[in-house]
This record gives structure tokens, sequence and C-alpha cells, in this order.
């Protein structure tokens, strides 16, 4: 048996023909995973907002998780720009020091 490298996607979707159930299915659930991705990066930026100064590092740390498993779920969906985003969610550059965004 042999295997083929992962292909994007975005490239499975005919763009001449309209798609079919299971191709609306799938971008739905792309786009409600993209939807809780983002609302966990609201809940832990929050949380970093908030936190005291003494526990500021866990809570960097929580949020970093967060943001980098949004992007990568962005990039998944076709979203290769991520500068709206960081704008949207106004996610702090210490944040993306740790993702070694910046």
């Amino acid at each position: 048996m042999s295997f083929r490298p992962p292909q994007s996607i975005s490239a499975r979707f005919d763009r001449d023909s309209p798609p079919n159930a299971l191709d609306m299915e799938i971008m739905a659930e792309m786009a409600a995973a993209l939807g809780r991705a983002g609302e966990k990066v609201e809940q832990t930026l929050e949380n970093l907002n908030a936190a005291p100064e003494t526990e500021r590092q866990l809570y960097l740390k929580a949020a970093a998780r967060a943001v980098h498993a949004y992007f990568i779920q962005r990039e998944l969906c076709g979203l290769r720009s991520h500068d709206d985003a960081i704008r949207h969610y106004g996610i702090p550059r210490a944040v993306l020091v740790r993702l070694g965004a910046v």
C-alpha cells in the first residue's frame, strides 16, 4: 500500500460545480470549528487581561496555545493571513512573541 501526501482541503471542492451534501457538511463543520477556536481565543485573552501579575505567565501560555490552535484552524480553512484576526481579537504582542510570529 502506498500513501499520498495530504492535499489542501480547499482543493477538494470543485469551483465549477455546486457542492454536494457532504461538501456542505464538511464546510459547515470547518466553520463551526473555527468559531469554537475563536471563542476560546476570546476567553483566554479575557482571562489574561484579568489575571493577577503573579499568575500572568500561566494565562499567557494558555492564550498562546489557544491562538496557535486558532491560527491552525484558519489555515485549514484556507485563510493564510492572520493580520485581520490579530487586530479583531486584539492579540497582544506578548502572545505573538510566544508563537514566534513577531
